[in-house]
């Protein structure tokens, strides 16, 4: 009978051929500094605003509220395309040991559909999307790939620690592209260069950036994993379905990572909100125009910096689950802020409040998903948690933006929404059982 086989714990040490150097530890936390510059300018900053306020704002007969619902749309397609491939792919990447290859076609496809975004002019509302589409697929794709090596390059109680070092250094990336950005657009606005001739070469810079960075993580980054045997029976596409079938039986053997995976898609629903749309809600709300935004998530950038590089430590010697307990409140705190705010001051300091929340929840998340897996079966357990970031991308902001439309453009109405989701996690976090998770992935019982 051709059926899928699990691998034992027995056979981990010949899937695991040792652990990194410093090296090649580097390259990989690089890879987050690398692709850091695309959600920064892209999805968060530069052209989430330019596409509300410029791209669909110049095309006839579009509705208060409706550009915030078409960009919240493009996300959300994406996303959901991520959610349905992404645990395939990772599954297929574990059986053919072939995540790094895979990691290269999700790099080149993320740059070159950034720079294609530079083409994207005035009421170019369906080639805008399109882009948007192809690249955030990209983006997500990559972002699995690369988070299935953790495993394989540290222990677990060092998991959390380097996961942070990953998450603190794509900060500094997200923050060293918005400043070369930053300079390009106030050289062009002090020759009386319009926008859309400098948010073009934004995105052609974000895209040459990334390539440049990335560059370490494929020549020092090694693939330890061994390809399994292949079923001459079965295609690739069966086995990782067989595979990934074999997963979602085994759930009441992973409790706690499970309850985790819920937990996450929750709170990381406001996140995601939050990361696409708030330079849309300080435009709209607050008044900032290009210049400010970009000042503003540059220093955001250094807060996150910091909460993930802190967090690393905090969640290694506190447990992620407490750690992680403590950045919701922080969320909340934060968005409560935002939605009172109504001076930039206000908005400056819940901006802060943000960036730590956002760098600490986002490194221990990655972090709890690796301890609670199989090392064995990490791409196809992080294919899982891929799977749950990709939906909570789809659900808060399209909450949000249907929220937005609904209202006539109501932009603090919708944001109570993101509220909901941090308040609704906290309260789901208390199922999670860090120890009991981290024994199960050793011991399956």
């Amino acid at each position: 009978m051709n059926s899928y086989q699990p691998i034992s714990p027995a056979d981990e040490s010949s899937q695991l051929m040792g652990t990194a150097d410093r090296k090649e530890l580097l390259s990989w936390a690089l890879y987050d500094f690398a692709n850091s510059g695309y959600t920064t300018v892209v999805q968060t900053t530069i052209f989430s605003a330019y596409f509300v306020a410029v791209i669909a704002g110049a095309a006839k007969g579009v509705a208060p509220g409706l550009a915030t619902l078409l960009w919240s749309l493009a996300i959300g397609i994406a996303n959901f395309i991520v959610m349905l491939i992404g645990p395939v792919l990772g599954a297929i990447a574990d059986h053919r040991a072939c995540k790094k290859a895979f990691l290269l076609v999700a790099s080149v496809g993320c740059i070159a559909s950034t720079a294609l975004l530079a083409l994207v002019g005035p009421g170019d509302i369906a080639l805008g999307m399109v882009l948007i589409i192809v690249s955030a697929i990209m983006f997500s794709g990559g972002e699995n790939l690369i988070a299935a090596f953790l495993p394989e390059l540290v222990p677990k109680e060092q998991m959390g620690r380097l996961s942070g070092y990953g998450w603190s250094l794509g900060y500094f990336g997200g923050l060293l592209t918005l400043g070369i950005c930053l300079a390009y657009i106030t050289w062009a606005k002090q020759h009386g260069l319009p926008e859309t001739h400098f948010v073009p070469v934004t995105l052609l810079i974000t895209a040459a950036l990334f390539a440049l960075a990335v560059t370490p993580t494929f020549l020092w980054l090694h693939e330890r994993a061994i390809p399994s045997e292949l079923n001459s029976k079965q295609s690739n596409l069966q086995i990782s379905y067989a595979r990934l079938a074999h997963t979602f039986r085994e759930t009441a053997r992973f409790r706690d990572l499970l309850w985790f995976l819920i937990t996450l898609g929750v709170y990381q629903s406001g996140v995601s909100t939050v990361i696409v749309l708030a330079a849309i809600y300080a435009q709209e709300v607050m008044g900032f125009d290009t210049q400010s935004l970009i000042v503003l998530i540059m220093v955001v950038n250094v807060t996150a910096a910091v909460g993930a590089f802190i967090c690393g430590y905090l969640q290694d010697s506190w447990g992620s689950v407490p750690s992680l307990a403590m950045t919701l409140l922080l969320w909340i705190v934060a968005v409560v802020m935002a939605l009172l705010a109504d001076k930039p001051t206000m908005m400056w300091l819940a901006g802060n409040i943000i960036g730590l929340a956002m760098g600490a929840s986002q490194s221990v998340g990655r972090a709890l998903v690796s301890k609670f897996s199989p090392p064995e079966r990490a791409g196809e357990f992080l294919g899982l948690w891929g799977v749950v970031n990709r939906l909570s991308a789809i659900v808060g902001p399209l909450s949000y933006g249907l929220i937005n439309y609904w209202s006539k453009g109501d932009h603090r109405m919708s944001l109570l929404s993101t509220l909901l989701f941090f308040i609704l996690g906290l309260a789901l976090l208390a199922n999670v059982d860090e120890t009991r998770g981290k024994a199960a992935a050793i011991h399956p019982v």
